[in-house]
């Protein structure tokens, strides 16, 4: 055999080796660890205690009154829309931006009772997708007195719930802590 033929003939099966081993292997052993990790790759229903599906894990939705925990600004669409995902793309010195972060932290101070320069930052600008379904726990424990009042709850049952939904940081150093908007909610339902 000459030597063009046995390097064609290498080559051959190198590409059948590497398209059965990339093309099939890989794929179906990524879609078997998706399935099998935490559930994470339908969706991440988020299930109330009567079997509804009240949303996703991944993304935020919207809760108006005082009595629930308010998420994040959206700057997706008409608000969350998983369609319309994306930021504001304004700079922090652009007038319009400024203007209403202004707006927002005025609203949230009022709201929450609490000084407009100690609002969270959080609560004031939308995240980059602008469908964050977390807040900081600092933004929480600043909604929690309004929550419990129009609630008629002890507001240390209400920042009882924050404390129970705080998650910590990922492998303990990864990120900042987060509490999820729709399970803290949830349990904020359940209770009565």
């Amino acid at each position: 055999m000459n030597l063009t033929l046995r390097q064609a003939w290498v080559s051959v099966r190198l590409l059948i080796v590497m398209t059965v081993l990339l093309g099939v292997i890989y794929p179906v052993a990524i879609f078997a660890v998706g399935r099998i990790v935490a559930g994470t790759s339908d969706g991440s229903y988020v299930i109330d205690s009567a079997g509804s599906i009240v949303g996703s894990a991944h993304i935020g939705q919207a809760f108006e009154g005082d009595e629930w925990f308010h998420p994040r600004p959206s700057a997706a669409g008409a608000g969350y829309d998983p369609l319309s995902s994306g930021g504001s793309n304004l700079g922090p010195a652009n007038p319009t931006l400024v203007e209403l972060v202004a707006e927002r932290q005025a609203q949230a101070a009022a709201a929450n009772g609490v000084a407009p320069e100690s609002v969270a930052p959080d609560a004031v600008t939308a995240s980059g997708s602008g469908l964050d379904p977390d807040i900081t726990p600092e933004n929480a424990q600043q909604q929690v007195e309004r929550v419990a009042a129009a609630r008629g709850l002890d507001p240390t049952v209400v920042a009882g719930l924050v404390e129970g939904a705080t998650e910590g940081r990922l492998l303990g150093f990864i990120g900042e802590p987060t509490v999820n908007v729709l399970e803290l909610n949830l349990a904020l339902a359940n209770l009565g």
